[in-house]
């Protein structure tokens, strides 16, 4: 029924409390675990192997990559109709999860959303940071959730198995399952203190996520169009430079000299900026194009196809 997606790294300490978590409050529902192994260098492994259970997955990846390639890859392997994804650092709850499961699947949402209560995380190097982050994505991307750092989600198979995850594009979760057309809604989870090991996250968090802000809006915005982004540029500022050259050139006729006025080397730079603007416009036009064409890439998911029952003969 259920598929719980847990990336891992160097938690050897949290692995046996976890799954005994798991297995606990999950008890009445038919569940896997996907443990993906992100390139520890301690025992993780070994603790998972350790634990006989057939309902256990374990994908070890060959190095190091990152959340947002781990839980891809557990996305992947996941064969639940439902899907779940939560750290292994036994800061989340699974006993959280059957209150999830229980709101997506009563009042028909696609998504929920953790939204940590009491959070039990240091103030200056976590808390700080994460609303820093939640209030610019919350105001950017127009997707007004209060917690989008929280690993703790519930996802219908088919929206969780199309998000495109990839690089560190974890914490936008909830932006890319809106862009897909799912319906998303957060719920009060409860969030404990790291008992073991230590944390990943530092304030230079904030930083990669303006970085990685700006791509998903200008993805989210112009992927299918990308020429209306260049294109409205470079015919700004080709116009622009044409006019300061155009006003150059009524000075010359004057009588003016214009060869060493500032104004003139900047016309030209402007003009020179628009042209290529404009022809980048094209060629990312050309490429999507082959993307979507070359590749039989569809540019949408069909939810639900309904045919009709034809009607007997008499």
């Amino acid at each position: 029924m259920i598929s719980l997606v847990i990336p891992m790294m160097n938690e050897q300490d949290n692995v046996v409390p976890l799954f005994d978590q798991i297995s606990k409050t999950l008890c009445f529902l038919e569940f896997e675990v996907i443990f993906v192994d992100d390139g520890s260098t301690d025992r993780t492994v070994d603790a998972i192997k350790s634990i006989n259970d057939t309902r256990i997955q374990l994908l070890t990846l060959n190095r190091n990559y990152g959340q947002t390639t781990a839980m891809a890859a557990g996305i992947e392997a996941a064969r639940g109709k439902y899907i779940a994804t939560l750290d292994g650092d036994l800061q989340n709850d699974p006993a959280d999860i059957p209150m999830m499961l229980e709101k997506l699947e009563k009042e028909s949402w696609d998504v929920v959303s953790g939204r940590r209560a009491k959070r039990q995380d240091g103030l200056l190097w976590r808390k700080a940071p994460s609303k820093a982050a939640n209030w610019i994505i919350r105001n950017t991307t127009g997707v007004f959730l209060n917690d989008y750092g929280c690993t703790l989600k519930v996802f219908r198979s088919q929206v969780a198995k199309n998000l495109g995850l990839y690089g560190e594009l974890h914490r936008f979760i909830p932006v890319l399952a809106t862009l897909y057309g799912a319906r998303i809604t957060e719920m009060d989870v409860r969030h404990h203190a790291r008992r073991h090991g230590t944390s990943k996250y530092g304030l230079s968090r904030t930083l990669r996520v303006i970085s990685d802000l700006l791509f998903l809006l200008f993805f989210g915005r112009y992927i299918q169009r990308p020429m209306h982004f260049f294109g409205a540029l470079g015919i700004i500022m080709f116009l622009s430079g044409a006019g300061l050259n155009a006003y150059l050139l009524i000075e010359k006729l004057a009588g003016n000299d214009i060869a060493h006025r500032p104004l003139l080397l900047l016309g030209v730079m402007i003009t020179l900026g628009g042209l290529q603007l404009i022809t980048t416009g094209f060629l990312a036009e050309l490429l999507m194009r082959n993307y979507f064409e070359g590749g039989r890439t569809a540019q949408y998911v069909i939810k639900e196809h309904f045919q009709g029952i034809p009607s007997s003969e008499s």
